[in-house]
C-alpha cells in the first residue's frame, strides 16, 4: 500500500489506531520494531519483531478483551508498569471500538482513584504492581471489571487464560467520536481527561508527516516517549505507516540510552525536553552515541537552547537538524523551526517557530487592550481540526478555553513581524518583574554549564526564586553563580535541591506549582523556628536580668 492511498483515507475518515496494524503490514510487513525491554502482556514476544508479527500480536490481544467482555463504545482505563504493551493494549481495545484512556503509571492512586470515578465504572487494565500501589482505592467499586495483563490476581480476569480467544472485526467509530482519552500533566493539580476523535488524531499527522517525507533514506528511528502519552501513539503511527524500523525505548536514564545508541545507530530520534537535557552529558561520552543521529525532534514543551546545542555538537552527520514543535496535548503540534549548527550562537529559545502550510492556525490576543509585543505578552491561541473534542467529565472547563474556532492554550507570548511565535511563560507561572521565567532560565544555563537543571519559581513575596540542580547534585559555587547573575538583580538567593527531589510531571515537566508551594512552606517553618528561638534567647535574657 502506498504512502497516498493510506494518507487519503486518514484525510478523509480520520486515525482509527485499531487499523494502525493492519496499514502497516499493507505497508511493509518485514519492518522491524526494536524494543530495550521485555513485555508484560506478551513475553514470548521478545525484544525484536516485524510489524507483521505486532499485528499478530495485537489481533491476538483484542481477541481476548472482547472474550472478556470489552465492547464498542465503553472505557477501557489503561494503568499499567510502562512498558510498550501499553501502546499494543491500547491499539487492541480500539480495535473492538472501545475507547483506551491512558492514565500514566506515575500517577498516585488517589488521583488514579478520581479519574476512574469521572470514567463512570470503566474496565481497568493492569498489573499487580499498579493495583498493590493503588493502596486504599476502592478499585472494584470504581470499575466494571479489572483485567490483570500478566499473572493472577485474585477477583481479576486474567489476560494471559484467555489466549486462543477468537479473533474479532476491527469496529471504527465515525470521525467525530471519541477514540481515545489521554490526560494533562497535572501540574496543578488533578489531570483533565482529554478526548480525542479519528479526525483530531489524523489532522496531527500532517505537518511531521510532511517533515518525514523530506527524509530520502530509510533511517532507524529511536522514540522516547512515554507509552501512555498522546504523541507516542502519533510517533507510532507516523513510523509505522511510513515503513521506518523503530527501537522503542523504556529507560530514559542517559547510560542506558548510549548504550542502546551505540548497539543500534538510530539515525532520527525524538525525545521530551527533559530527557534530552538529561542526556546532554553523553555529548563527551567517548562511544560518541549520538554520532549517527542526523535528526533530533523533540515535541511540545519548550527546551533551552543549550541542550540543543550540545547535542547537535556531539552528530558526526552532515548539516544535523534538530527539529521542535510547539504545541500541547489539547491542541497537538501548532508551530515548528529547525535548528542547524551552524547557526546556532543566534538561537533563541523563546522562538518557538513558525505556522506549517496545511496546518494550525495561531493568533495572539491582547490580555490588556493594547497590542501583543514583546514588552507586551498576550494569550496564544491555537484553531484547527485537530483540536481535542473536549475533557471528558469536564465539558464546562473545556469551553471555558474555547473562544470559537480557538483554543487558548494558557501559554503567553507574542509574534514577530516575520510571523515567528515567541512563548513565554504559561500564563500561571509569570513572576512579576520578570518577562520570561523561560528566558531567564535560558540565560542562566548557557553561563552556568555545572547547572543540570533551573527553573524559576514564586516566593512567598512574589519574588522570583532560582531552584536548581547541578550535575552529579554536586555543591553550587556561589561566587561563579553571583558572577553569572550580576545582570538579573530581581532574583532572590537561590535555592539547590537534589535532582530527585524535583516534583515532575510523567512528562518529566517540572511541577512548578507545586515546587513553589514547597519552598513557601519550607521558608515559613525556617521563620517560624527562627523566630521561636528569638524568643526562647529573649526570655533567657529577661530570667537571667
Amino acid at each position: 500500500m502506498k504512502d497516498s492511498v493510506i494518507h487519503r483515507s486518514i484525510r478523509k475518515h480520520g486515525l482509527h489506531l485499531g487499523m494502525v496494524p493492519r496499514w502497516a503490514v499493507a505497508r511493509n510487513p518485514s519492518t522491524e520494531l526494536t524494543l530495550d525491554h521485555d513485555l508484560d502482556a506478551v513475553p514470548e514476544m521478545g525484544r525484536h519483531l516485524t510489524v507483521a508479527e505486532l499485528a499478530e500480536h495485537v489481533d491476538d490481544l483484542a481477541g481476548r478483551l472482547w472474550t472478556a467482555g470489552v465492547r464498542a463504545g465503553e472505557h477501557v482505563a489503561i494503568h499499567k508498569s510502562a512498558n510498550f504493551d501499553v501502546w499494543m493494549l491500547a491499539t487492541a481495545a480500539a480495535q473492538t471500538g472501545a475507547v483506551p484512556v491512558m492514565l500514566s503509571p506515575a500517577l498516585d492512586g488517589a488521583t488514579v482513584g478520581a479519574l476512574l470515578e469521572r470514567l463512570d465504572r470503566p474496565h481497568l487494565l493492569s498489573d499487580a504492581t499498579k493495583l498493590d500501589a493503588l493502596g486504599e482505592v476502592p478499585v472494584g467499586d470504581l470499575t466494571k471489571q479489572v483485567i490483570t495483563v500478566a499473572g493472577s490476581v485474585p477477583g481479576t480476569v486474567s489476560l494471559a487464560e484467555l489466549d486462543g480467544s477468537a479473533r474479532v472485526r476491527p469496529v471504527l467509530n465515525g470521525p467525530d467520536d471519541p477514540a481515545m482519552i489521554t490526560h494533562t500533566s497535572g501540574t496543578t493539580g488533578i489531570p483533565k481527561l482529554i478526548v480525542h476523535t479519528p479526525r483530531s488524531m489524523g489532522t496531527r499527522l500532517r505537518p511531521q508527516w510532511w517533515l518525514l517525507s523530506l527524509i530520502r533514506k530509510q533511517e532507524t528511528v529511536a522514540i522516547d516517549v512515554p507509552f501512555v502519552h498522546s504523541r507516542t501513539f502519533a510517533a507510532m503511527s507516523l513510523v509505522l505507516l511510513k515503513a521506518m524500523p523503530t527501537l522503542l525505548l523504556n529507560d530514559p536514564e542517559p547510560e542506558q540510552a548510549a548504550e542502546s545508541f551505540v548497539r543500534h545507530r538510530p539515525g532520527l530520534v525524538e525525545a521530551l525536553p527533559n530527557a534530552l537535557m538529561a542526556w546532554e552529558k553523553l555529548a563527551d561520552d567517548p562511544r560518541k552515541p549520538f554520532s549517527s543521529i542526523r535528526y533530533f525532534s523533540s515535541t511540545f514543551d519548550a527546551i533551552h537552547p543549550r541542550t540543543i546545542g550540545r547535542i547537535l555538537d556531539s552528530s558526526d552527520r552532515r548539516m544535523p537538524l534538530f527539529v521542535q514543535i510547539y504545541g500541547q496535548s489539547e491542541v497537538g503540534p501548532a508551530v515548528g523551526r529547525f535548528y542547524l549548527r551552524r547557526f546556532l550562537d543566534r538561537a533563541n529559545g523563546r522562538c518557538v517557530g513558525w505556522t506549517m502550510p496545511g496546518c494550525a492556525k495561531v493568533r495572539v490576543v491582547s490580555r490588556d487592550g493594547n497590542p501583543p509585543s514583546k514588552n507586551n505578552p498576550g494569550h496564544i491561541e491555537v484553531a484547527w481540526p485537530g483540536l481535542a473534542k473536549t475533557y471528558h467529565g469536564e465539558a464546562q472547563r473545556y469551553a471555558t478555553n474555547r473562544y470559537g474556532d480557538w483554543w487558548r492554550t494558557g501559554d503567553i507570548g507574542y509574534r514577530t513581524r516575520l510571523g515567528c511565535l515567541h512563548m513565554f511563560d504559561r500564563e500561571i507561572d509569570m513572576i512579576d518583574g520578570v518577562r520570561s521565567t523561560l528566558e531567564v532560565e535560558d540565560l542562566i544555563l548557557d553561563r552556568l554549564e555545572e547547572l543540570g537543571e533551573l527553573v524559576l519559581v514564586r516566593g512567598s513575596e512574589s519574588e522570583p526564586i532560582p531552584v536548581l540542580c547541578t550535575n552529579d547534585d554536586q555543591p553550587l559555587d556561589r561566587q561563579r553563580w553571583h558572577a553569572a547573575v550580576g545582570d538579573l538583580p530581581q532574583l532572590a538567593e537561590p535555592v539547590q535541591l537534589p535532582e530527585a527531589e524535583l516534583p515532575r510531571t510523567a512528562t518529566l515537566k517540572v511541577q512548578r506549582v507545586e515546587l513553589s508551594r514547597t519552598l513557601r512552606e519550607r521558608i515559613g517553618r525556617a521563620r517560624d523556628v527562627s523566630a521561636d528561638e528569638c524568643g526562647e534567647r529573649t526570655a533567657r535574657n529577661g530570667a537571667s536580668q
